[in-house]
């Protein structure tokens, strides 16, 4: 009996992906993707008219989802390096969906603010905002989310033009096992600063 994350990698993954809104042919990024536990199955779901940008500071964890790409004959990953800048050199409204797993318990909250208003920019009007916010107060709190409640995560997303689609509670990967953990869907709302949608 293989791994959780070798089932996830094997399968899972792509379930789950599915379930919350990835299709084929899409264009997803990946932001703070570590070494691709997201990106691996977001790829192959996509297929080959899909791509997905995977975006991390981190060097080795870029390297080796590389080497997982290359091993898997992922050709539709495109690694984007980043020193921490929180600007994403991808043009405007050119993305489906935006993946931040995992992520937002390391930024403080000017950060975070910078980060939806980049990912507001990328987005397509249509475009998901598909986030696992770990490490809030209920959930193994830590670091900058260990003093906000679930609500508030979704009321500062919700505070930068997106729109709470859907909020669900899955099975998931964190790290290399599985968990139960809250996913929420955002929309982005049509024009910068409507409440039409």
């Amino acid at each position: 009996m293989g791994t959780d994350i070798e089932k996830w990698l094997e399968g899972d993954g792509e379930v789950f992906l599915k379930d919350i809104g990835i299709r084929e042919g899409q264009l997803i990024l990946d932001f703070g993707c570590g070494v691709g536990h997201y990106t691996v199955p977001v790829a192959k779901v996509v297929g080959k008219e899909g791509k997905v940008y995977a975006v991390d500071k981190d060097r080795e964890a870029l390297d080796k989802l590389t080497q997982i790409a290359e091993s898997k004959g992922l050709r539709n990953i495109f690694i984007i390096r980043t020193s921490g800048d929180l600007k994403i050199d991808l043009k405007d409204e050119s993305i489906d969906t935006v993946l931040l797993y995992d992520v937002l318990h390391y930024m403080q909250p000017q950060e975070r603010r910078e980060i939806y208003n980049e990912v507001y920019r990328i987005l397509k009007i249509d475009g998901l905002l598909l986030v696992y916010p770990k490490h809030h107060k209920r959930d193994d709190s830590l670091w900058n989310l260990a003093d906000m409640e679930l609500e508030d995560v979704i009321k500062e997303i919700e505070s930068s033009d997106f729109y709470l689609k859907r909020k669900c509670f899955k099975t998931l990967i964190h790290d290399d096992n599985y968990e139960k953990g809250f996913i929420l869907n955002f929309t982005k709302r049509g024009m910068r600063g409507s409440r039409n949608f």
